[in-house]
């Protein structure tokens, strides 16, 4: 099903995914944690198709077993509570998204400590919320506390600090505040070429978002040969037709 599903092939996986959650249900019962992670695939699915109103009920039901079966704060809880605030942020339900990503750091800043990766994706994702709402105060101090920990617990050079560094760079580009966004993005860009290569696809968009910070400050001159750069190396990977080479060619 997960194959499908990450092929598109929606109508296959979603056929496979009820079917597992028919087999745990009958046979774990319904309130078993594999009945919780069978309800997260399949809600997984309709999330990705778009189809909210029905993954709501789905990871509302996965939320309540973990609950019962794990305890209100057990970081598989969390995570369910993290799962449903994702779905109600997509949907632009902010005041019903922010209470249960607060609960969710929660759980893990008390559970797995303050400074654990887990609590990292947390702050970063309670930061993306207030980022949607425009609430850019509120933002920095969580990308700030995210990037800390990342360097800290994974190293200063670790793709997950370089979304880190993303992450807050475009915070700081969102408010024009480009003298501070610039090294972020720079030292993104140089993660991702030590770590995945200088023709990944993640190297492209560090790329991207560099040229397109440049062409922000009317810095055209340093930004041509950043997209250039970028839309090459799409070119190579995904092909001269391809979808996300036409996204690089705009």
């Amino acid at each position: 099903a997960e194959l499908y599903d990450r092929m598109g092939d929606y109508a296959r996986a979603e056929t496979l995914y009820q079917r597992s959650l028919n087999i745990v249900e009958k046979f774990l019962g319904p309130d078993h944690r594999q009945t919780a992670l069978a309800l997260d695939n399949l809600a997984g699915l309709y999330f990705g198709k778009g189809d909210y109103t029905r993954a709501e009920p789905l990871q509302q039901r996965a939320l309540k077993i973990s609950e019962k079966a794990l305890g209100p704060e057990h970081p598989d809880t969390a995570e369910s509570l993290n799962n449903l605030a994702t779905l109600y942020q997509r949907m632009g339900e902010y005041a019903r998204a922010e209470p249960l990503f607060k609960r969710a750091l929660k759980i893990n800043e008390k559970v797995l400590g303050p400074d654990h990766p887990d609590t990292a994706a947390l702050l970063n994702n309670l930061g993306g919320l207030y980022k949607d709402m425009g609430d850019y105060a509120r933002v920095e101090p969580m990308y700030q506390r995210a990037l800390k920990i990342n360097e800290k617990v994974l190293g200063p050079d670790h793709p997950i600090t370089a979304l880190a560094l993303k992450n807050l760079a475009d915070l700081y580009g969102d408010i024009g505040d480009y003298a501070r966004a610039e090294p972020l993005y720079q030292r993104s860009l140089k993660i991702q070429e030590q770590v995945l290569g200088p023709e990944h696809p993640g190297t492209a968009n560090s790329l991207n978002n560099l040229a397109t910070l440049y062409r922000s400050i009317g810095d055209y001159a340093r930004a041509e040969p950043l997209y250039q750069r970028s839309l090459k190396i799409i070119e190579k990977v995904s092909g001269p037709d391809h979808p996300d080479t036409a996204t690089f060619l705009n």
